[in-house]
C-alpha cells in the first residue's frame, strides 16, 4: 500500500521563478543533496523536459528511478513513476500559489516500496525527502544555496 504525504511552506518568490527552479532539472545535484545525476530522457516539442531519470542516495545505497512529468498546468508541476529499483510508486506534485510577498507551495507525494520497511524508517526517510522537496529549494530559489 502507498503512503501519502503533504507539505506545505512559503517561498519570498513568486510561482513562475520557482517553476522556473523546478525545470531546471540538470541543476537539481546543485541543490538537492541527495540527488547524484539527472538525465532528460524525453522533451516536447518546445525542448521542456518531459522524462527525467534520477539517481540518488537512498537507504544507505543508490537507486534509480524515471519520472514523467506533466506540466499542463502552469501553477502545477506533477509527475508519475515510470521506473523505479526501489519504488513501485513515486508520484506527485508541486502546487504554487501566489501568497503574501511570495508562493504558498503545497507539495504532494505517494510512495510505495518493492521491500516493505518498519514504520519508523519510513518516517525518517519521509522526513529527509520533505526536507530536500521544501527545504532546500526555498533554500535555493530564495538565494542560501545558489
Amino acid at each position: 500500500m502507498a503512503d501519502r504525504v503533504t507539505e506545505t511552506t512559503t517561498i519570498a518568490a513568486p510561482p513562475e521563478v520557482i517553476r522556473e527552479v523546478l525545470l531546471d532539472f540538470a541543476r537539481y545535484p546543485e541543490w538537492a543533496t541527495d540527488l547524484k545525476s539527472v538525465e532528460v530522457l524525453d522533451q516536447d516539442d518546445e525542448g521542456q523536459a518531459r522524462e527525467v531519470r534520477f539517481r540518488a542516495a537512498g537507504m544507505g545505497r543508490s537507486t534509480s528511478y524515471t519520472l514523467r512529468y506533466d506540466l499542463s498546468d502552469p501553477a502545477v508541476v506533477a509527475w508519475r513513476l515510470t521506473d523505479g529499483d526501489l519504488t513501485r510508486k513515486l508520484d506527485g506534485q508541486y502546487a504554487l500559489v501566489p501568497a503574501d510577498g511570495g508562493t504558498r507551495v503545497e507539495y504532494e507525494l505517494e510512495v510505495e516500496l518493492i521491500v516493505p520497511l518498519p514504520g519508523f524508517i519510513k518516517r525518517r526517510t519521509q522526513g529527509k525527502i520533505m526536507h530536500t522537496a521544501l527545504g532546500e529549494l526555498k533554500a535555493r530559489v530564495e538565494g542560501s544555496n545558489p
